[in-house]
């Protein structure tokens, strides 16, 4: 079984950036496909990106393309998230979540197929 802990969510203003980290303990991720997720209040969790077990492959919502970047270092049991350009819609607390994936190149962008995730960190996007 694999914890998950997320840091580096805060307060920021439109336009800054923010780099959101995922340690896990437990086991070595190598052997987890891994997303971020994120909820706002009153809303459903949402899927912003997800990276395959080698790292190789990616795939984001059309809301992170291009402004977020989700990457891994299974050395450190990590997982990283950088957003830039951040928006107030961006605001929502953010989960990391891991799930054993027996492809290396899988990609899994449904929440419902992770069974190990964090607590949430938060993020907030001033105007």
């Amino acid at each position: 079984q694999v914890q998950l802990v997320e840091s580096g969510g805060g307060l920021v203003q439109a336009g800054g950036s923010l780099r959101l980290s995922c340690a896990a303990s437990g086991r070595t991720l190598n052997s987890y496909a891994m997303g971020w997720f994120r909820q706002a209040p009153g809303k459903e969790r949402d899927f912003v990106a997800a990276i395959s077990r080698s790292g190789g492959n990616t795939n984001y919502a059309d809301s992170a393309k291009g402004r977020f970047t989700i990457s891994r270092d299974n050395a450190k049991n990590t997982l990283l998230l950088q957003m830039n350009s951040l928006k107030p819609d961006d605001t929502a607390v953010y989960y990391c979540a891991a799930v054993t994936a027996r492809i290396a190149t899988s990609v899994i962008f449904n929440w419902y197929q992770y069974n190990y995730w964090g607590q949430g960190t938060q993020v907030a996007v001033s105007s």
